[in-house]
């Protein structure tokens, strides 16, 4: 194991530990990240969790990549300052899962691959960006798998497109506050709300596989949720998780999606606006921080092939509360990849 060394702390110790072990072949050695003990976690480049970049580690098993973009949101912008903000706040995260029993950074490589220069004026044109580079991480990755952070919902879409051409269709697991399953906004069909609309009319989807989780408030009619089972969706609604507990909850999410690969999309906006205020259409009534991160770590099974977290809008924050969480969250979702790679 060696511990990366920030760009000006020249003087920085490496660290290795031959006796751990890796997914890598044992010449090479995995790089981690910067050793807060030597070189203190608020200072520095803010790379996420302050790992090394793509271009420091060209050979990595799982790339971070930022999805800077929001024109494609209805309601309040600025998710696309978010993967800045995440990976500021992902300078608290530390090496050891205690619950997953693994280190997602030292365990197998993860790189922060920067962020994708996305078009702020042309949706259109973005969306082609976006999938193009999502194809890129996803091929220089040992493991084919990626994090993305982002970004409003939009952003999903054109990763499936790539997932797809690497893994096939796939099964979605959605925890998010709303369906994202809607045809149009003011006739324009890719916006962050008809994201899996658009996935399942492309055949990016395997059929009855997917499922939301903390859906709530109200919608447009009650054709929507006619429409969204018609697409092979299953709804455990935000009311539902506090009736059935986190442990049915991940039961029900594992028979859904069986042996099948998945995609794990999460919408920020699934957690309440007590736990995470900043985002772009907050809805009272959802899920708490630890419900989310406990329901993460119950699904460590499944055939995790890549995730994101989205809708992180730093201006209406406080104090990090959002940031934090998403944070925390793209750990998770790391471990669990790292779990599912050590098999």
């Amino acid at each position: 194991l060696k511990f990366r060394c920030p760009g000006n702390m020249t003087d920085a110790k490496r660290q290795r530990r031959d006796d751990e072990p890796s997914i890598q072949t044992p010449a090479e050695a995995v790089v981690g990240p910067v050793n807060p003990r030597e070189f203190p976690r608020f200072a520095g480049f803010a790379t996420f969790a302050r790992i090394p970049t793509q271009k420091e580690v060209p050979h990595f098993d799982v790339g971070v990549l930022g999805a800077p973009f929001d024109s494609g949101c209805s309601y309040r912008p600025g998710a696309r300052f978010g993967p800045s903000m995440i990976r500021q706040s992902s300078r608290l995260l530390r090496p050891w899962n205690p619950y997953l029993d693994c280190r997602p950074f030292h365990d197998m490589q993860v790189v922060d691959c920067g962020d994708v220069g996305l078009n702020p004026f042309s949706i259109e044109k973005a969306v082609k960006h976006m999938e193009e580079e999502a194809s890129k991480v996803l091929e220089a990755s040992r493991s084919k798998r990626m994090l993305t952070i982002g970004g409003d919902h939009t952003i999903s879409l054109p990763i499936l497109r790539a997932i797809r051409k690497v893994h096939g269709p796939v099964a979605l697991v959605h925890f998010d506050a709303h369906l994202d399953t809607w045809d149009t906004y003011f006739d324009e069909p890719t916006t962050h709300g008809t994201p899996f609309r658009r996935a399942w009319e492309e055949g990016l989807l395997l059929e009855k596989k997917s499922i939301h989780i903390g859906t709530r408030g109200p919608i447009y009619a009650k054709q929507d949720i006619v429409e969204d089972e018609g697409f092979g969706f299953r709804i455990i609604r935000s009311e539902d998780v506090q009736e059935l507990g986190v442990q049915k909850v991940v039961s029900r999410i594992k028979e859904r999606v069986g042996d099948a690969p998945v995609y794990l999309s999460i919408d920020i906006d699934v957690l309440d606006p007590c736990h995470a205020p900043g985002t772009g259409t907050p809805e009272p009534g959802g899920l708490t921080s630890r419900e989310l991160l406990m329901m993460l770590r119950g699904l460590v099974d499944i055939n995790l092939v890549s995730a994101d977290v989205m809708e992180v809008a730093p201006a209406y924050d406080h104090a990090e509360l959002t940031t934090l969480a998403a944070s925390s969250l793209c750990y998770e979702l790391l471990s669990m990849m790292c779990k599912r790679s050590a098999r």
